[in-house]
């Protein structure tokens, strides 16, 4: 094992934690994509250029990263100064951005939309990953901080308006911020709370349980999440309250210095907007030719910006039969003179210099974000998702147009936590979580079959094997008179078979049902671990684990991250 991999290694049994890891290719609805890429992403350097086999290969970047980045790092870490101060950043953060300001310093960048109360699980991981891995660099003595990019750009309000929990019951809860407050195409970042959002936090406080860490909890979220303050900004305050102390630095690209800032990148992509949307169509029909999913549904007539009217709601711009661009129908039609223009068509390179001349009326889409993102930062490494590996698949394909460096995506980590009441249930039945991936009923007939109802669940096989065994004698002799008659011996014996696993089933929910307290423990395991047949960090928020541990939960999630490990973590708590 090299030097430079002994550095970049932690066990999270280091920390004291218990974990157990299962491979992605044994949890349902992965992609053909994601998978491969985690197995041997040099193999897929078609659509990845500069993919590294392992985290502590990125740093071989460096110099190639240093030499590419051109832009003004005082304008950016002045901005980013202004922001994080606003957010009551931590003298280790600030710290981090007077690092940022040297020219020899990178970044480990990772970035997740604003959710409610910081979002679901995987936000934090996230951010906890791009931590791990700056440090891990700090240690072999080379420059590196941690940068979350917040996507405030994005408008799917409904997709952050919602946060879900374990509550008191220790069951699944959740709360929502009325859907009034996000105006028609508004950017997340520039959505304001009004006074539901006393409401909505009341509701949260009082669904948690009340512990001695309750207090702590509370005034973080009152402090943050208030009438009159944006969403974005209320979700920056509390990512900086829980990891201040590890350095992280926040980046709101609406802010007006970094729109100013990419404005010539912004520029470049408009004048090459047919280039690069062709481009990604040819890349999206590779993909699929090589058995792959395109995550961005291509269009030869798209354009890289969004371009946003003087309301602040965002449009697309289509490209039109005489080549110009307008935004799609039943937008409104943009001009550059301030107010709405009838026609509304303009060439790229009108565009392009409107962007250079107003850039905060435009914002990059989702194949060119990742690309703005490290024109404005000197980008080592991204930790990403399943689908945002997906999107780095077609996203080379404009950095490779715009003559930018391909940024190497790293699997965030993964992780489901089970806390000590879960646990316990979880052990007294012998279920580990892949048995929820077949379903509730699959582990509730586990449970009487092996607990509660064995000699019952017994008498089912033995008569299920009885009876097949018996219409595989009669079957033979069947077929020797007329095949016909077999097979009329098959569809009836399917049917019996069918009935027989009907009753089964009935079987086992009675049997359970008989114990209340049995039904619901297996229940709420299933709710919290794999609630919505989904994995628990595409839906349980942090506030959960702070109200039951505090911000030691943060430490332990950092513990947990293995950064060698491309599997997913089961962390018991």
């Amino acid at each position: 094992m090299s030097t430079a991999e002994t550095a970049c290694q932690s066990t999270p049994e280091q920390a004291g934690l218990r974990v157990e890891t299962i491979p992605f290719d044994q949890i349902p609805q992965q992609t053909r994509l994601f998978l491969d890429y985690l197995r041997d992403p040099i193999g897929l350097r078609r659509f990845y250029p500069e993919s590294v086999r392992a985290h502590y290969e990125v740093s071989e970047r460096r110099d190639r990263v240093l030499a590419h980045h051109q832009t003004d790092r005082a304008a950016v870490c002045d901005a980013l100064e202004q922001m994080n101060r606003s957010w009551g950043a931590s003298e280790k953060t600030l710290a981090n951005i007077r690092l940022l300001r040297e020219a020899d310093c990178i970044a480990v960048v990772s970035g997740q939309q604003a959710g409610l109360f910081t979002g679901p699980l995987y936000t934090i991981y996230k951010a906890l990953s791009a931590v791990k891995l700056s440090e891990c660099m700090i240690q072999r003595g080379i420059k590196s901080v941690p940068v979350f990019w917040m996507a405030t750009e994005d408008h799917d309000f409904p997709e952050v308006a919602k946060a879900e929990i374990i509550n008191r019951d220790c069951a699944l809860g959740s709360v929502i911020v009325p859907a009034e407050v996000h105006g028609d195409g508004l950017p997340v970042g520039r959505v304001v709370l009004d006074e539901s959002i006393k409401a909505t936090l009341q509701s949260l406080l009082e669904a948690l349980p009340q512990t001695e860490f309750s207090n702590d909890l509370e005034k973080i979220l009152r402090d943050a999440y208030q009438p009159g303050r944006k969403f974005s900004d209320a979700f920056a305050q509390v990512m900086t309250a829980l990891f201040g102390q590890k350095g992280l630095i926040l980046l709101d690209p609406l802010d007006p210095q970094l729109k100013k800032t990419a404005a010539p990148l912004y520029a470049e992509a408009a004048r090459r907007a047919q280039e690069i949307a062709i481009a990604i169509v040819n890349r999206s029909r590779e993909l699929e030719e090589a058995g792959y999913h395109a995550q961005v549904a291509p269009s030869e007539n798209s354009f890289p910006l969004f371009w946003h009217d003087e309301n602040g709601a965002r449009h697309a711009l289509t490209r039109t039969d005489n080549g110009k661009y307008q935004a799609k129908s039943g937008s409104q039609q943009p001009d550059p003179q301030g107010g709405l223009n009838s026609e509304g068509e303009f060439t790229a390179d009108e565009l392009a210099e409107w962007a250079l001349r107003e850039p905060d009326r435009f914002s990059p889409n989702v194949t060119l974000r990742a690309v703005v993102q490290d024109f404005l930062l000197p980008t080592v490494a991204y930790y990403g998702g399943a689908a945002e590996i997906a999107y780095f698949a077609q996203t080379a394909e404009v950095y490779r147009i715009l003559d930018r460096p391909v940024t190497p995506i790293l699997p965030r980590a993964g992780m489901t936590l089970v806390e000590r009441h879960t646990w316990r249930s979880l052990e007294r039945y012998g279920i580990r979580l892949t048995d929820f991936f077949a379903g509730l009923d699959h582990v509730l007939a586990r449970v009487v079959k092996e607990y509660l109802g064995r000699e019952t669940s017994e008498a089912f096989d033995h008569t299920t094997r009885s009876f097949n065994s018996e219409l595989d004698d009669l079957q033979e002799q069947l077929r020797r008179v007329d095949p016909t008659l077999a097979e009329a011996l098959d569809k009836g014996r399917r049917k019996i078979n069918y009935q027989i696993d009907g009753l089964r089933t009935r079987f086992n929910r009675a049997q359970v049902g008989r114990d209340e307290a049995v039904h619901r423990q297996i229940e709420r395991a299933f709710d919290l671990l794999y609630p919505g047949k989904t994995l628990q960090e595409r839906r349980i928020n942090i506030t959960s684990l702070l109200a039951r541990h505090g911000r030691y939960a943060v430490d332990w999630v950092y513990d947990a991250i293995d950064l060698a490990s491309n599997d997913h973590q089961i962390v018991y708590l």
